[in-house]
């Protein structure tokens, strides 16, 4: 639906360090580049036809100009890098019911101003500004974010940590709390009024699976945001490093802990559904495949499954260990009638 890093190369636009090094030498730059060309050309253009006419007419006069030898021109190969390295409408939205909204994580980065090895916002202001726009007055809405918004606070309080000691390749640390600034207006977007009532965010990258629902501390009219990541369908993280991370934080960030009051989303209520098939109450379910999830007339996740791709039976979050997955549906309009300080379609 939208590319990310390993559909150009890893770690994509991580820092502005990484951009200078990557963008200042011609070999590098024209790889990102023909990468780009590609995905414009398989994938990118069926998504928003209209957006792309400038890009795809450029792209068709660099052909009609090829050599004898069909080789491309150099120069005019390099024009049009240059002019999809500065497009800025690769996200796109569906107009369906509820909306879809497709962002683009990785081209207009906000970037670390005091210190360029410092992982870049996901999206920078202007691109978060259009992001708001698209959201008010919808009712509902579908967001599909590579990177999962409201992520696992203990991996991501590691990336922190390897990022100060200089190191944020080392650990992938691209999340969305990774920069004050981008996390600031996505949390200030989930808390305006006219923003839809019912979240579903929709990610993956972080070979691992999970269901968090989220809403406002202290508001009684809270949203509703449904955090939903299914990765990969190949790779998985490493069973045994996946369960310690998992059990130190439902320790170290159990409701009661002072430790939820140093992150960046400590006025949210983050509440995470378990995988009826984990053992001990784990929260993450690691196992490569696919997510299903089923929605209501309201645009509200009725159930939401993880398809094993070793073939053994799907996995289902559910909000207790005792309750039916039907039960998950009904916790989005419970929310909206809880006491204040709470504050069947398929998508494949």
């Amino acid at each position: 639906m939208i590319f990310d890093d390993h559909d150009v190369t890893d770690d994509w636009n991580l820092s502005a360090r990484w951009e200078q090094t990557a963008y200042g030498h011609p070999f590098s730059r024209r790889i990102i580049g023909n990468a780009l060309l590609a995905y414009l050309l398989c994938q990118g253009w069926g998504n928003d036809p209209q957006a792309f006419a400038e890009p795809l007419r450029a792209c068709r006069d660099l052909l009609l100009q090829r050599q004898a030898n069909d080789h491309l021109q150099a120069k005019a190969q390099d024009a049009l890098i240059g002019q999809l390295l500065e497009f800025q409408h690769w996200h796109y939205v569906l107009p369906t019911t509820p909306a879809l909204l497709v962002l683009d994580t990785r081209t207009r980065r906000w970037r670390s101003e005091g210190h360029l090895s410092k992982p870049s916002g996901l999206m920078d202001w202007e691109a978060l500004c259009d992001f708001q726009q698209a959201l008010l007055d919808h009712p509902s809405c579908i967001i599909v974010s590579a990177a999962p918004m409201f992520g696992v606070k203990l991996i991501e309080g590691i990336q922190k940590l390897f990022t100060y000691a200089g190191h944020p390749l080392l650990v992938d640390a691209e999340n969305w709390m990774a920069h004050r600034g981008a996390a600031s207006v996505m949390m200030n977007i989930f808390r305006h009024s006219r923003t839809p009532g019912d979240f579903v965010i929709l990610s993956g990258d972080v070979h691992y699976s999970f269901v968090y629902r989220v809403s406002i501390r202290l508001r009684r009219n809270s949203p509703t945001i449904w955090q939903i990541t299914s990765s990969g369908i190949k790779n998985e993280f490493p069973h045994r490093l996946l369960d310690w991370f998992d059990r130190l934080n439902r320790w170290l960030y159990a409701p009661w802990s002072p430790l939820n009051w140093l992150t960046k989303r400590r006025r949210m209520r983050v509440t995470p559904l378990i995988p009826d098939r984990s053992r001990s109450g784990e929260r993450l379910w690691n196992g490569a495949g696919l997510g299903q999830v089923f929605f209501d007339a309201q645009g509200r996740p009725e159930r939401i499954l993880h398809l094993n791709a070793d073939g053994s039976k799907p996995v289902t979050f559910v909000a207790e260990r005792d309750e039916g997955p039907a039960t998950v549906a009904q916790l989005s309009s419970a929310r909206r009638t809880a006491a204040p300080e709470d504050g069947g379609e398929s998508l494949r």
